[in-house]
């Protein structure tokens, strides 16, 4: 497991927050309140898959105020939309006596383990790392979560390993990996997982190239 917190039965915990993101005025980063939702309940996911669980249960925490509420909770359903899964329900809290001159949020995840891990891969990175206002202006190269859920149910991927501000270089050591890529910035923050690290059957690297495409590389 990555940063998710294994719980007696089989349960497990995941998280991501951000901050000085969204729809108020001394936001550092303008965007709506939807897509900021929608981003950190994508690093909550991938976490979740990391640690080889799925989640049943959303909690959010909204500290921008009750006009965020549906916009947050609508960010989390539309990831869920994008998989072609059920939603799980999302409950949560709200600090509606003190405004904020910032947005902040945080989303956890509450998940059941399906799967243990398998050692049986090769490793690539499948995204580039983007962080704040790229995030949006190039979409086309960060990690495709409907394609790496894909290659999970498909059993290409075996093993999942999200990319944070640390950068893919300090995650490939996490994981006793040389990171040796060409044209690839692996000390830049990957924001909100935009890069991931994923275990392919050894078997099936054909099929997971033709899957996850151009921004998709061996980690030598």
């Amino acid at each position: 497991m990555r940063n998710a917190v294994l719980l007696p039965n089989g349960f497990v915990v995941t998280t991501d927050n951000s901050a000085a993101i969204g729809e108020k005025a001394a936001d550092v980063v303008r965007v709506n309140d939807e897509v900021v939702a929608y981003f950190a309940a994508r690093v909550a996911l991938v976490e979740q898959w990391a640690a080889g669980a799925i989640p049943i249960s959303i909690v959010v925490h909204n500290f921008s105020g009750n006009k965020s509420w549906e916009k947050y909770s609508a960010g989390i359903e539309k990831l869920f939309y994008e998989l072609e899964q059920p939603c799980p329900e999302i409950t949560g809290s709200t600090e509606s006596n003190m405004d904020t001159l910032q947005s902040a949020m945080a989303v956890t995840m509450i998940g059941e383990r399906k799967r243990e891990s398998d050692t049986a891969c090769k490793w690539y990175v499948y995204g580039k790392p983007c962080v704040g206002d790229e995030v949006l202006m190039e979409l086309r190269k960060i990690a495709d979560i409907k394609k790496i859920w894909t290659g999970i149910t498909s059993g290409l991927v075996k093993r999942i390993w999200p990319v944070g501000s640390a950068g893919i270089k300090e995650e490939c050591q996490r994981l006793g990996l040389n990171c040796n890529l060409n044209d690839w910035d692996i000390l830049k923050s990957a924001g909100p997982a935009t890069s991931v690290l994923l275990g392919v059957s050894i078997d099936q690297i054909e099929e997971a190239k033709q899957l996850f495409g151009e921004y998709f590389e061996e980690i030598n």
